[in-house]
């Protein structure tokens, strides 16, 4: 039976709707100012609802900007390395929470360890060896690299959610003549599926939003992500063009919000039930 006050109910109310506004103001600024001419949006004191609607800075910003067809390598190499990550990170998790050995101790102190490289060491290298292989300046090479930067952590998230199955299940199937194939596609990826979901969506998020490595190992404006391309929204003084800049932030942002509706519910789940154990 629920006792708590009526007075603290309505605190706890308002105080979620002021946390709620404070994480969608500035999405709901940035959508407002994009639709905003660029004259009212230079002046001092511009008002948050625009006095003038333009789709001007959507028409730059689509047309001569190339944000869709950024966008559309962006999301090509998110969705690879988020499914590579998935695919190694996987059966590697499964030995890690099912087996014990010498091995797992090394194995998690590189996932912990490998958290903690600053990028700007490992840039140098990193840009020669995809050059002698033949990877610079490609989309394959920046997937390889962000499938090999997120994998240390999707490994320790899916570790965590492997040893939350209860180990008699994989028992069970393997007394009825499954081999350890089966076990990993038929029980256990299904069981774990929540927790793929999330680490999935870590992923590629952590590909669409990444720059750094896009913009010194990609130089062909072709092959360009969104990131590096709305880095580029800039004048010959430097000066940002902040309506077309906003206009495209704001379809950088919408791949992201679609899928986050689709998978919320898998997500949180999955968030849930990975924090468990460890």
């Amino acid at each position: 039976m629920n006792r708590t006050h009526p007075a603290v109910r309505a605190l706890m109310t308002i105080a979620l709707w002021a946390f709620v506004f404070f994480l969608a103001f500035p999405l709901v600024w940035l959508v407002l100012t994009s639709f905003k001419p660029t004259a009212e949006i230079i002046r001092s004191g511009a008002q948050l609802w625009p006095e003038t609607f333009t789709l001007e800075n959507y028409r730059v910003a689509l047309f001569q900007e190339r944000v869709m067809q950024t966008a559309w390598n962006t999301l090509k190499i998110a969705v690879a390395s988020s499914l590579l990550t998935l695919a190694i990170a996987t059966p590697a998790a499964y030995v890690l929470a099912r087996r014990s050995g010498g091995v797992n101790r090394p194995v998690v102190g590189w996932i912990l360890i490998s958290q903690t490289f600053p990028v700007i060491l490992i840039i140098v290298p990193l840009f020669m060896i995809l050059a002698r292989m033949g990877l610079g300046n490609t989309h394959l090479g920046l997937i390889l690299v962000y499938t090999v930067w997120s994998l240390p952590f999707v490994l320790w998230m899916l570790r965590g959610y492997v040893r939350n199955v209860p180990v008699e299940i994989e028992q069970s199937a393997a007394i009825d003549g499954a081999n350890h194939f089966q076990i990993l596609t038929r029980i256990l990826i299904p069981l774990i599926l929540p927790g793929l979901v999330a680490t999935g969506l870590y992923g590629f998020i952590n590909a669409w939003n990444e720059f750094f490595f896009a913009l010194v190992l990609v130089k062909s404006p072709e092959l360009q992500t969104i990131q590096v391309n709305l880095a580029r929204f800039r004048g010959v003084e430097g000066l940002a063009r902040w309506g077309p800049l906003a206009a495209g932030s704001v379809l950088a942002t919408i791949p992201t919000l679609i899928l986050f509706a689709f998978l919320q519910r898998g997500l949180v789940s999955g968030l849930l039930s990975g924090g468990v154990k460890q």
